[in-house]
Parts: structure tokens; C-alpha cells; sequence
């Protein structure tokens, strides 16, 4: 069971987060649920994400819908929306599972568009964290592209999640708002919510520098790329699955260089920033 210190840690990171950002984020009321699919159907098309029923179902057996609403004026507020029903600024849903040990899977974490670029995302984890460790779940595990830069380096470096799995097309054919016709490969991240890695990205402390052997370079804006030149995207595909077969047999595993590109480390994934050769080391 986590120690009353490191919970109380876990809420203060997510209320700092939440005030970088301007936002509340917390955990709906049942009047806001509409409002939470309304912010998932936005981003990924209606039809595309859970009905309302199966949302309060959700909600109701003790899950982890979360909205991040804008924050008052007073800073003890609990933030509110003008209108329970209309979409916040941003939603995430995590629920249950226990293949491998229990954890949450965090399905879905979405951002207004006009709001995005101010942590709105990470201020949504970090308080799924918090939450989970209020109730004695350690680990949150998530999918996401891994093409995708921004995401991969708000998984692996910001929070401190590392790569578990290697996916292809593990969604089969999604034609969502996001994904159009792309293959849906997705890295399954493990984010073991008090590990090293996780206390010292979460803490803004320095991280490692990975001993790679081989990698992948990613493209800045790979959605951008997507959506202007499909035929490019899709060699970009085919390139990285050539690339994660180097990961099949679970030596290596990805991690974030300083450039923004893929290393395939045996590091261990908790290894401290910097390695002290003790040989160097003398006396007085």
C-alpha cells in the first residue's frame, strides 16, 4: 500500500499540474458525462469511442472518468462548467483490468483542440495517478501510436512510462477522426506509478541517457505527414515495423533520445541518470 507521503506527493504534482495549465481536473459528476462524450466523440468521431449508457456504467461501478474543466478565480474552487452537458476542456477514461497484475487501462484521454499545447493531457494522468494510488492501484497502462512524437515523449519522458509491448494493428481498422485508413500499430506503455523513472520525470529531475543498440527516427508531425501525404505515412509504417522486429524477442525496448527519436536500449528501464564509475572514484 502506498505510504501517506507519496499519496500526498501524487495530489500536490496533480494540483501544480492543474494550475500550470489553468484547469481543474477531477472526477465527473454523473451530469457531466454527456458532456465527457461529447469531448471523446469531438476528437474521435461519434460511433467511434463508448455510448452514454456504457460511460455511466462506467463511471458508476468506481472507474476513472475524469474531466479537466477551467479553473476559477478563487483558488480553492472546485471548478464547474457553465453547463453540466457541455464538453470540457478535456476527459479521460481509465478502467480496471488485471491481465499481468491489476492496473488501470487508460482507454482515452482527450483535449479540446483550441486548448491543447497547455498540459491539459498530462494534468489529466497526473491526477489518474493520484487517484489510482488513492485506491492501492500501482500501474496505469496505456496504447498509443508510436509514431507519434509528441505522445511518445509525453509517455516515455514526461510521466516516466516505459514501452511493455510492441502492437501491430492492434485496434484492426479504426477509420476514426485521427487514424483515417492507417494501420492502428500501437506500443502498449506500463507506467509504474511510484517506479524510479516515474518519481524522477514527475519531479523534473534529469534522465538517462539510453545505450542504444539500433533505434527508429520519428518525423516531427506524423499526423501531418498522415494527412498530407498518405503514401509517405505509409512507407513510414513500413519502415517501423522493420525496425521493431529488433524488439520481438523483448531484450530491447524503446526509450527517447535527446533528439526525439527512437533508442532500443537493454538498459534497465529504472537506471539512474548519470553512472558512477567507481574505479574514478579516490580518497583523501
Amino acid at each position: 500500500m502506498t505510504d501517506a507521503a507519496t499519496l500526498a506527493r501524487a495530489h500536490a504534482l496533480a494540483d501544480e499540474e492543474d494550475r500550470r495549465a489553468g484547469v481543474v481536473t477531477r472526477e465527473a459528476r454523473a451530469d457531466e458525462l454527456a458532456g465527457a462524450l461529447a469531448r471523446f466523440d469531438a476528437t474521435w468521431g461519434v460511433g467511434r469511442t463508448v455510448d452514454l449508457a456504457s460511460l455511466k456504467a462506467i463511471a458508476h461501478a468506481g472507474n476513472t472518468v475524469l474531466v479537466a474543466v477551467p479553473a476559477a478565480d478563487r483558488a480553492d474552487a472546485a471548478g464547474e462548467l457553465a453547463d453540466p452537458a457541455d464538453p470540457p476542456l478535456g476527459a479521460a477514461l481509465g478502467f480496471l483490468g488485471w491481465d499481468g497484475g491489476l492496473h488501470v487501462h487508460s482507454h482515452m484521454n482527450a483535449v479540446d483542440p483550441v486548448a491543447r499545447g497547455r498540459g491539459i493531457g498530462v494534468a489529466l494522468k497526473l491526477r489518474q495517478r493520484a487517484i489510482c494510488l488513492d485506491h492501492g492501484v500501482e500501474e496505469i497502462r496505456w496504447t498509443y501510436d508510436p509514431l507519434i512524437r509528441r505522445n511518445a515523449r509525453m509517455n516515455l519522458v514526461r510521466l516516466g512510462a516505459e514501452v511493455a509491448a510492441y502492437h501491430p494493428d492492434f485496434y484492426g481498422e479504426l477509420r476514426d477522426a485521427i487514424s483515417g485508413g492507417d494501420r492502428s500499430d500501437r506500443f502498449e506503455v506500463r507506467w509504474r506509478l511510484t517506479s524510479p523513472r516515474a518519481t524522477r520525470a514527475l519531479e523534473r529531475m534529469p534522465q538517462p541517457v539510453w545505450h542504444a543498440e539500433g533505434g527508429l527516427p520519428l518525423v516531427a508531425d506524423f499526423e501531418a505527414v498522415r494527412s498530407a501525404a498518405p503514401e509517405t505515412a505509409e512507407a513510414l509504417r513500413d519502415a517501423s515495423r522493420e525496425a521493431f522486429a529488433a524488439l520481438a524477442d523483448g531484450r530491447l525496448r524503446p526509450e527517447l533520445d535527446a533528439n526525439g527519436d527512437y533508442a532500443f536500449t537493454a538498459d534497465d528501464p529504472d537506471r539512474a541518470p548519470v553512472d558512477v564509475d567507481a574505479s574514478s572514484t579516490s580518497e583523501a
